[in-house]
């Protein structure tokens, strides 16, 4: 299947009306519909519901943002991170996300779910998933419990996934912790620190030196990760405990990551193309969420990344072609 012309936004969230009752032992209540809003349990989500899981309202706020196409994935909630009997989950939204893919003239592509806590069962799942016409990759998030990628299970599935040339996009799950329960602080802090600990876990933890073709994206421009490369590069020097799992320095590393736009304003976009590879750089909307964009192209070109290079650095980052990248 080839995309459609035009810039592509890499994170965009989509999720069919019957799997709003979630993945078997999901610690999050059910999703439902409540008068066209939708709701996570009794937590009203500023969400238009047909925005989260109709397919012709999702192209339409495609093509109205401008968009040649869109990288749907499952929303955080839907994350099958609880250990159980989640095959069947996983394997029904696949199924749907690669049929809605298919459909969709070029405009849609998709990155699906695996079994988290089952390396075994999740490389069978990207074996399918890399025969899939329309499905380019995987949806993660950056802590399984209180591990993230330099350990298994999350190494060994990422590595399956750069064995089958499939991309990895990482999202943060928004993780409740007592001093974050007021102002919204766990997404506004949060978020932001649950991808930098899965880019300090890849570039310090050997992640990358280990699989040198994996392409994985930390969205939301990498979280305040690309503040933080200064001070892992110092501490490398510094300290034994630091460099121990690496071979190489974590600002050489940092450049290996890939990273969505939405970093909400342009002084922070600029750090990112500072410390980031500018060929790694991808639009990314978080549509439909609240702290996402109905605009996603505005920032990158006021920060003077043009529509060419980012649909060139998707194109990559998906596997699409091997062309020359732009900055």
């Amino acid at each position: 299947m080839s995309l459609r012309p035009g810039p592509i936004d890499v994170h965009a969230h989509w999720l069919p009306q019957h799997l709003f009752g979630l993945a078997p032992g999901s610690p999050l209540p059910p999703l439902r519909d409540h008068q066209g809003e939708l709701h996570l349990g009794e937590l009203p989500l500023s969400i238009e519901t047909e925005a989260m899981s109709d397919v012709s309202r999702v192209l339409a706020d495609t093509d109205a943002a401008g968009l040649g196409a869109r990288v749907l994935s499952a929303p955080p909630f839907a994350f099958p991170v609880a250990e159980g009997d989640v095959d069947e989950f996983v394997g029904s939204y696949n199924d749907d996300l690669a049929q809605v893919c298919r459909d969709s003239d070029g405009r849609l592509v998709g990155l699906g779910l695996v079994s988290l806590h089952d390396p075994e069962a999740a490389a069978k799942q990207m074996a399918a998933l890399a025969g899939t016409d329309g499905i380019h990759g995987i949806a993660m998030p950056p802590l399984l419990g209180t591990a993230s990628f330099d350990v298994d299970p999350m190494r060994e599935i990422v590595g399956a996934a750069a064995d089958l040339d499939l991309a990895v996009l990482v999202h943060p799950m928004q993780l409740p912790r007592p001093e974050w329960s007021s102002h919204y602080l766990a997404n506004l802090i949060g978020n932001p620190v649950e991808s930098a600990t899965a880019a300090a876990a890849l570039t310090l933890g050997g992640v990358l030196d280990e699989f040198p073709t994996l392409r994985i994206c930390l969205v939301h421009g990498g979280g305040c990760a690309p503040a933080l490369v200064g001070r892992w590069a110092h501490g490398w020097q510094q300290r034994a405990d630091v460099r121990g799992a690496g071979t190489r320095p974590p600002r050489e590393m940092f450049s290996q990551l890939w990273f969505d736009t939405l970093t909400h304003d342009v002084p922070t976009l600029q750090l990112l193309r500072a410390q980031a590879d500018p060929a790694h750089l991808m639009c990314g909307s978080d549509y439909p969420f609240d702290m996402g964009t109905a605009t996603p192209l505005e920032l990158p070109r006021a920060a003077g990344i043009d529509d060419a290079a980012l649909e060139a650095n998707a194109r990559a980052f998906l596997g699409l072609d091997t062309g020359e990248h732009h900055e």
